[in-house]
């Protein structure tokens, strides 16, 4: 979402005036790093994949070594790239075609209703796919009779923009808002698990399916799991326990499990908040952390949960990740309270030498922190339901950056330091991340978005958003006021993601290196299209190349031009060349970017079309575009799109 509709910076050790030198201490030398086994040029054969054999990504990065070493000029993306620019269409590279799959407001199930903007109710929007979809996960199935590919999508669906929802929608706030809309919107929120088949080169929802499924705010049962489950803090007037919510929400960036299972992040939670505590709660500074509430939606008008004077701890059950399993449409959703509590960008998995899982995570507000989760259990690849339990186990790690580019990763448990004398338990380490990272010296970053393993180079690509209110750089983060983001990728110790240490490069600095003001640094074989501000979400298709889609929000106007999809080099002497490959209608921003197994299909969520950047004031009346149906009546739809390549093969 537009960083401007939540810019408070709710970090106490940040002001607008302050410096970060305390922050990136140089008490590390890289004598001591070599020493201690960081190797530049160690293999990635030891790592383990769901599917894979042993020894199939020591395979993969051998080939792509050789290949690079036989072909150091040559990009390995090949398409023809597109223009920068702005209009109502989308546009995608004119050797493939992309094609709408589903819309906001399209049937899921037999019993659908069709939709129609002018009379939405809350209960039809349970039975239709959901609001501004953001992550795409990709579970593949056994293709049935003529099809060649067959699979389960598993879709976040962020927040709602109700003035983009809703014909004539009131211009005056939400004073005038219905308790209907807001149902609608409670269903419009969450999830979907959606069958898609591929037949004739083309793929079509089958809304036959028994795994079709929406898991809304509206009325799904949730249960919370793990260390804060059940805690005080947790249990509410309408759940007693503290471990049955109802519902998730603003689901932006998520993962897939090697077992199967799909987690979903919880970003923005306090947008939908609303109400007033008084400072001497014993929530209020907590409140304030997470910079609750920011009432931007009518929810606490209509459902009392929201309304943080009358439910104060319902904030505290927000802002988790929620594995769900999409083969079993019966089975409850979990937070998984064990990854911490903060604005989650992503949940990208990995299994690291030792057989343990790892979630990379980003906590995604300007001044905020990079996490990662190690599992105290191995996985079990062979029996997917022994991992049932995986994620309630194990240390939470937030990031600390060095100036000699170095990572350590400092661990978030109550025994830890001041942990112990400021919390009480580890469940309260775990509702208040924020506070305990601060008080162990993590470095506050620039809006860390997508965290992105690589299996087949051993690496991991971070998204730094933008951060428009840093007044002081430091290597990590080294531009003020800035507003185009850029790229890290870490390489941790031993190529073990478990590890605690590492080490840290910048890929690229984003914005137009034609204009100097932007202060941008990429490779110079990088055209005149192939740059890109704001970096967002990001993929790694089947043969390691890395993917990054963009989100500017409001200041899209500084780089006139649209959101949309490159392909970036990250290795050989192309490193840091961008290309262009997809861009997004006026007003939308492109998510969740997600390939086949066999990379010869692509997945992306185009988001708020038609949305100008004005917090509250856009309408369906001056929306910038009414992408993609263009017919009368109809509001610009959220929709994913399914990209393949002309006459088949691998996509780009």
């Amino acid at each position: 979402m537009n960083e401007d509709a939540d810019n408070r910076i709710t970090n106490p050790r940040i002001s607008a005036a302050n410096s970060f030198e305390d922050i990136c201490e140089r008490r590390l030398t890289r004598r001591g790093f070599v020493k201690a086994g960081v190797l530049a040029g160690a293999t990635v054969g030891t790592l383990q994949l769901a599917g894979c054999s042993d020894d199939a990504p020591e395979k993969l990065a051998q080939e792509e070594n050789t290949w690079r070493q036989n072909n150091p000029y040559k990009s390995r993306y090949d398409f023809i790239e597109i223009e920068h620019g702005t209009d109502e269409h989308h546009h995608v590279a004119p050797d493939h075609d992309a094609k709408v799959l589903i819309r906001w407001g399209d049937p899921l199930f037999k019993n659908s209703p069709e939709f129609d903007p002018a009379n939405q109710t809350g209960e039809a929007q349970k039975l239709q796919f959901g609001y501004n979809n953001d992550y795409i996960g990709y579970l593949g199935l056994e293709p049935k009779s003529g099809q060649d590919a067959r699979a389960l999508l598993c879709i976040n669906h962020e927040y709602p923009i109700p003035g983009l929802m809703f014909p004539n929608y009131p211009k005056s706030g939400y004073q005038n808002v219905t308790a209907e809309q807001v149902a609608i919107t409670q269903a419009s929120v969450g999830n979907t698990i959606v069958e898609v088949g591929l037949e004739n080169g083309e793929w079509q929802v089958n809304t036959n399916s028994s795994y079709n499924r929406r898991i809304q705010c509206l009325d799904t049962e949730i249960e919370v799991t793990g260390p804060a489950a059940g805690h005080p803090r947790m249990r509410t007037s309408l759940d007693r326990s503290g471990r049955n919510v109802i519902g998730t929400m603003n689901n932006c960036a998520g993962g897939m499990t090697p077992w199967g299972t799909y987690l979903s992040c919880e970003e923005n939670f306090n947008y939908h908040f609303s109400g007033e505590l008084d400072e001497k709660h014993l929530e209020a500074k907590n409140h304030q952390r997470y910079n609750v509430p920011s009432a931007y939606f009518a929810w606490g008008e209509h459902d009392h949960r929201f309304d943080i004077a009358k439910e104060p701890n319902e904030a505290n059950r927000f802002g988790w990740v929620v594995e769900i399993d999409p083969l079993n449409p019966k089975s409850k959703p979990k937070k998984r309270t064990a990854l911490g509590r903060f604005k989650h960008e992503g949940g990208e998995t990995i299994v690291a030498p030792d057989g343990r899982l790892v979630v990379y995570m980003g906590d995604d507000q300007q001044f905020e922190y990079l996490y990662k989760f190690v599992s105290r259990d191995k996985v079990d690849l062979e029996n997917p339901r022994a991992n049932k339990d995986v994620l309630d186990h194990g240390t939470l790690y937030v990031a600390k950056f060095y100036d000699e580019g170095y990572l350590e990763w400092l661990p978030l448990v109550h025994e830890n330091g001041p942990l112990q004398t400021q919390f009480d338990s580890q469940a309260e380490v775990l509702i208040e991340v924020r506070r305990a990272a601060d008080l162990l010296g993590a470095t506050p970053m620039d809006r860390p978005e997508d965290v992105v393993p690589n299996d087949v180079n051993g690496k991991v690509y971070v998204m730094l958003t933008n951060n428009s209110k840093r007044t002081a750089a430091n290597n990590a983060n080294p531009r003020t006021e800035n507003y185009f983001g850029h790229i890290i990728e870490l390489t941790e110790l031993d190529n073990d993601f478990a590890s605690t240490k590492g080490y840290w490069d910048i890929l690229v600095k984003c914005g137009n290196p034609a204009i100097a003001s932007h202060a941008a640094d990429w490779n110079p074989n990088t055209s005149e299209n192939g740059w890109f501000a704001s970096p967002d979400n990001a993929v790694v298709d089947p043969s390691g190349r890395l993917w990054v889609s963009s989100d500017q929000g409001g200041k899209a106007f500084m780089s006139g031009t649209s959101d949309g999809l490159w392909a970036l080099e990250t290795e050989g002497d192309l490193r840091g060349t961008g290309k262009m490959f997809f861009r997004a209608p006026k007003g939308a921003e492109l998510c969740g970017p997600i390939f086949s197994d066999d990379g010869e299909s692509l997945f992306v969520a185009v988001q708020h079309p038609g949305d100008d950047g004005k917090p509250g004031a856009v309408r369906v009346e001056t929306a910038a575009t009414q992408w993609p149906d263009f017919s009368d009546g109809m509001p610009p739809r959220p929709s994913i799109m399914a990209i393949r390549k002309q006459g088949g093969g691998a996509v780009g």
